[in-house]
C-alpha cells in the first residue's frame, strides 16, 4: 500500500488527480488534436534486438492498469493535469526510489489549447511541493531534450538547475536523443516552489511559459485507440 496515494492536489484552476479508465475519450480526443504538437517530445518504443518481436505500447485501459498497480506499490504517482476542470495533459512522477536515494522523476505532456496559461509550471510546482513536502522525497529530476527551449524555460523559471547532459538518453521521435538533466533538492526550496510561483505568477510570470512535453517516458504514453 501506499500512503500518499491516492491523492488530488489544486491550486487555482489548475489540478491533479490520479489517472482512470474513464479518462479514455478525453485522453484521445486531445492526443489526436495535438499529434504534430507532441510528436517531437513522445517516447517511442526502439527497434527489437535481433531475433525478438517488436514490442507494441499498451493499449489505454492496459496503460491505465500498470499505472495504477505502480502507484499502489509506491513507485509512481500518475496524475490526469486538469485547468478549469477538464483535462488538459498528464504528468508522472516515477523512478520514485527510497533508501539512500530517495528521488523521483517528473515527465509531462500538455494540449496546445491551453499552452501560455500557466498550467504547466503550476502543475509542476505543486507536485515538487507534494513530493518535498508530504511525501519525502529528497531529490527530483526533470530531463530535457536540448531543442526543447519552452521547457528548459519552464523549469528554469522554477528554480530546476541544469545539470548536465545525458547523451542519447531516451529513445523519442523515433531515435535515442540527448536530454539535459535538470534537478532539485529539498533543501534548496525548503518552504516549497508555490510561495515563488505564486508572487511571480501574480506579476505576469504565469502566462510567460508553458511547454509541449518533457521526459515523456513509456508510463505516459499508450496506443491512440
Amino acid at each position: 500500500m501506499n500512503a500518499h496515494w491516492p491523492v488530488e492536489l489544486v491550486e487555482g484552476e489548475v489540478g491533479l488527480r490520479p489517472i482512470r479508465q474513464r479518462d479514455h475519450a478525453s485522453w484521445r480526443e486531445i492526443n489526436q488534436r495535438n499529434r504534430a504538437w507532441l510528436r517531437p517530445w513522445e517516447a517511442t518504443v526502439p527497434p527489437a534486438p535481433p531475433g525478438h518481436h517488436q514490442p507494441r505500447r499498451p493499449t489505454f485501459r492496459q496503460n491505465v492498469r500498470h499505472l495504477r498497480a505502480e502507484a499502489h506499490a509506491g513507485r509512481m504517482m500518475p496524475f490526469v493535469v486538469t485547468y478549469q476542470g477538464r483535462m488538459v495533459g498528464q504528468l508522472t512522477v516515477a523512478g520514485i526510489t527510497w533508501g539512500s536515494l530517495c528521488a523521483a522523476h517528473i515527465g509531462y505532456w500538455v494540449d496546445s489549447a491551453v499552452a501560455g496559461r500557466g498550467v504547466i509550471p503550476t502543475a509542476v510546482a505543486v507536485v515538487t511541493d507534494h513530493c518535498f513536502l508530504t511525501v519525502g522525497l529528497h531529490r527530483l529530476e526533470i530531463c530535457i531534450r536540448p531543442e526543447n527551449g519552452p521547457s528548459r524555460r519552464v523549469v528554469e523559471k522554477l528554480g530546476y538547475r541544469e545539470e548536465g547532459l545525458r547523451p542519447r538518453y531516451l529513445h523519442i521521435d523515433g531515435g535515442w536523443r540527448d536530454h539535459i538533466v535538470y534537478t532539485l533538492n529539498s533543501e534548496d526550496v525548503p518552504e516549497g516552489l508555490l510561495p515563488g510561483w505564486r508572487a511571480r505568477g501574480a506579476a505576469g510570470g504565469a502566462a510567460a511559459v508553458d511547454a509541449p512535453g518533457v521526459g515523456n517516458h513509456a508510463e505516459n504514453k499508450t496506443d491512440i485507440r
